[in-house]
């Protein structure tokens, strides 16, 4: 029997670098003869400690070794040793990117009925964790892969951000091929979505070449109506309490876009979103504008999508739907955002304009989003000159047999990519005129009373966690004796917010969707818009759409409140209530 003390001599000898060779001369030693119980607890200790030292030092393979020689002679504990061997093993796999290796292993370790498939599967959870602190996507995705294959599942297992595998998965991959997309290299951003779409719950993915609905009909794949021309869009006279300030947000562009009317057959589509697919061709004015790359599109992208998508160099991937539903013909009215006030006021309703047009034949549905609230629908029936029907949505794939499309009025991207300025789109008055003129004209046929007149309003967002004036009770109790009331918009009806709006003299508010009604007022009357300080705000677009109505509006910029759960562009702020009686008394609002 070899004595003890010569194996402590040879493991202590062991180092980084002679770690394989020493090893190998220390399992022959212990194979032909295995230390007595007692040398064995002191040798055990010794490879633990060894063990340790090669992990400290990234020599993982090594250390797997040491840990595996520590199972051979432990004769009561065994499992323990073979636990931390599998961790230093995945470790070397992970390091040297040999996934086919650790697949392997892990086939391995699980036919060898340790019963302990939830502790690799965790510490390939926690080296997957420390891999996406270090920003290496692809290790971390795999690592998370292999412990879905370990598990069987991601049931009960969660990344170090709380997140499950299949989520988390999906996430990494998107930033993986986004960065592949911005580069043009498309295939093999496909290639890595498809090696662990069945792990994130989804599809296949397709390529599709960005085309603008002009540009699809030119192809032969549609028709297209023009019914205005591009033309020049005023540039705003934005005006604030206290003189110019520098504004730092990109100004949008003068030039308002073409107002047509496209229909296209067999077009797939997915509700909640703006892509049209039709053949190898994705159809989005907004993704094929020579100003895109300023777009960070959301759509298959934002939670609440129904697909996922990846933009990028004049192509996108999109996710293959599960489940389609067909439809003979339908209106486009459905959207990114269609839900959200702002978005639909601006974005969606100028489009029944087109749909109004004898171009247009009668009878094709206007086909909207589930769950979108009451307020759009009725704003729909007052737009709508030709009695048409109203098609609900569901959040499922939809196929058209034909659909007509119309445009947004300007250029204007949900957001604009990291690093970027903002994008301040600037939108053109004739197209808002046209709305306004038609929904007046509708409620004065429905005898809506409209001659009021002088009203003083204070638009309340106590309602709203985003935008919120923190000292409105102070606001409005300064400004009651005045003869300002206070009213939420939204807990009217949209034709009694027209009326509101149209009889206010002066209106006082938060620049926030509230403020899109503007559209509304007369001619003449005075709006002071609340903001945060961010001078980068969208004061050139409200400035557009405001005064698209003949009314003046003034900006009046309050203090920002922190809290870095919000958007920068949706910041909560105070105004004092003097600067308020100031801005009034600049428009010769009070005595």
């Amino acid at each position: 029997m070899r004595p003890t003390a010569t194996l402590i001599d040879l493991i202590r000898s062991i180092n980084s670098g002679n770690a394989p060779d020493k090893l190998e001369a220390l399992a022959f030693l212990l194979s032909t003869e295995p230390p007595v119980e007692l040398g064995a607890a002191s040798t055990l200790r010794h490879l633990e400690a060894l063990g340790f030292r090669l992990e400290g030092d990234a020599r993982y393979k090594d250390a797997a070794r040491a840990y595996d020689l520590a199972a051979s002679i432990d004769l009561h504990d065994p499992t323990r040793w073979r636990m931390l061997a599998a961790g230093a093993w995945l470790r070397d796999y992970v390091e040297r990117e040999a996934w086919d290796e650790a697949l392997a292993f892990i086939a391995k370790f699980k036919l060898g009925g340790d019963g302990a498939v939830r502790d690799i599967a965790a510490t390939l959870l926690r080296i997957g964790w420390n891999q996406e602190c270090r920003y290496r996507a692809e290790p971390a995705v795999q690592c998370y892969r292999l412990a879905f294959v370990m598990n069987g599942s991601d049931e009960g297992l969660v990344t170090g951000d709380g997140q499950p595998i299949s989520v988390k998965i999906r996430n990494l991959r998107i930033l993986q091929m986004n960065a592949l997309a911005d580069q043009g290299r498309h295939e093999e951003a496909a290639g890595l979505h498809e090696s662990t779409r069945v792990i994130a719950g989804l599809g296949s993915v397709g390529i599709y070449d960005i085309v603008s609905a002009k540009q699809a009909a030119d192809e032969g794949r549609g028709v297209y109506h023009e019914l205005l021309a591009a033309r020049r869009i005023a540039e705003p006279d934005v005006k604030f309490l206290d003189g110019p300030i520098p504004m730092t947000s990109q100004a949008g562009t003068l030039e308002a876009p073409p107002r047509y009317l496209a229909f296209f057959k067999d077009c797939l589509t997915f509700p909640r979103s703006n892509v049209v697919l039709h053949g190898d061709r994705l159809i989005y004015d907004l993704a094929a504008h020579p100003f895109s790359s300023l777009a960070d599109i959301k759509d298959g992208v934002n939670p609440g999508q129904i697909m996922t998508a990846v933009w990028g160099s004049g192509r996108a991937l999109i996710e293959a739907p599960s489940e389609i539903r067909e439809i003979e013909a339908g209106l486009m009215m459905f959207g990114f955002q269609s839900r959200q006030y702002g978005h639909w006021l601006l974005e969606f309703v100028p489009r029944m304009l087109c749909f109004n047009d004898p171009a247009c034949p009668a009878g094709i549905p206007i086909c909207v989003d589930a769950e979108m609230p009451e307020s759009h629908r009725q704003i729909i029936a007052l737009m709508d000159e030709r009695d048409r029907s109203v098609v609900t949505l569901p959040p499922i794939a939809t196929r058209f047999s034909k659909l007509g499309v119309a445009p947004v009025p300007a250029f204007f991207p949900f957001d604009t990519r990291p690093g970027l300025p903002i994008y301040d789109a600037i939108w053109p008055q004739d197209i808002l005129a046209g709305v306004r003129d038609r929904i007046l004209a509708r409620l004065a046929a429905d005898e809506v009373d409209l001659r009021g007149t002088g009203r003083r309003i204070i638009l309340s967002r106590q309602g709203f966690k985003q935008r919120q004036l923190v000292n409105e009770a102070e606001i409005v109790e300064t400004l009651r004796p005045h003869g300002f009331e206070v009213v939420q918009p939204e807990k009217l009806t949209f034709a009694k917010q027209v009326q509101m709006y149209h009889s206010a003299e002066i209106i006082v508010g938060s620049a926030s969707s509230a403020l899109i009604n503007c559209i509304f007022c007369r001619p003449g009357a005075n709006i002071v818009a609340l903001t945060h300080d961010n001078s980068s705000f969208y004061f050139r677009g409200f400035t557009s759409f405001v005064e698209s109505s003949g009314a003046h509006l003034l900006f009046v910029s309050g203090t920002t409140t922190n809290d870095e759960a919000l958007h920068p562009m949706h910041a909560n702020y105070l105004v004092p209530p003097k600067i308020i009686l100031r801005a009034l008394e600049a428009i010769s609002a009070i005595i």
